[in-house]
């Protein structure tokens, strides 16, 4: 299995939260990617980007986004069958972004969001989560969640060995 994370507009590749989720996904024995973005403002560049990276993928591959990065791995989602789907405060529902509606095939889809987020507010989150019938975790932390980093790691692990299939070990 490959992990393919997609960061925020304002952060790159291997910002803290893509550090962390990486080394749990290599201790599960996945391969970890995550691509740099930073040449692209536009949203909708970054996903003909990703979508680019992932004709050639010929193994199963869970995508994973922070912030615009979210938004990217949906939207890309689209057109390309990820295994899962996991989304931190996710830019869903912008002014400015050219998809307002968000389709997929991927039925394992997860949300985390800070209650506090003063970039985008968690009731976009919500709003995409009961439409697509996904789990969202609202916890404790701003936009970044930088102060809650254990809980969306306990959150992302939880994740991926219900994708790996793997029996937790609590």
């Amino acid at each position: 299995m490959k992990v393919i994370f997609s960061h925020g507009k304002e952060s790159g590749p291997w910002g803290t939260k893509i550090k962390h989720l990486a080394e749990i996904a290599k201790n599960y024995d996945c391969q970890v990617d995550s691509l740099d973005y930073r040449a692209y403002s536009n949203p909708d560049d970054r996903v003909y980007q990703l979508q680019n990276y992932l004709k050639s993928e010929e193994e199963d591959f869970i995508l994973v986004g922070s912030s615009m990065g979210g938004y990217v791995s949906l939207v890309a989602s689209q057109q390309v069958e990820p295994k899962a789907i996991f989304l931190m405060a996710p830019a869903l529902y912008l002014e400015g972004y050219s998809i307002q509606e968000y389709a997929t095939s991927c039925e394992n889809i997860e949300i985390v969001h800070g209650k506090s987020d003063e970039v985008i507010p968690y009731e976009h989150s919500l709003r995409y989560a009961k439409q697509a019938k996904c789990n969202l975790h609202l916890i404790e932390g701003d936009h970044r969640l930088t102060s809650s980093i254990e809980q969306v790691e306990a959150i992302f692990e939880k994740f991926l060995l219900k994708v790996l299939e793997l029996k937790s070990v609590d």
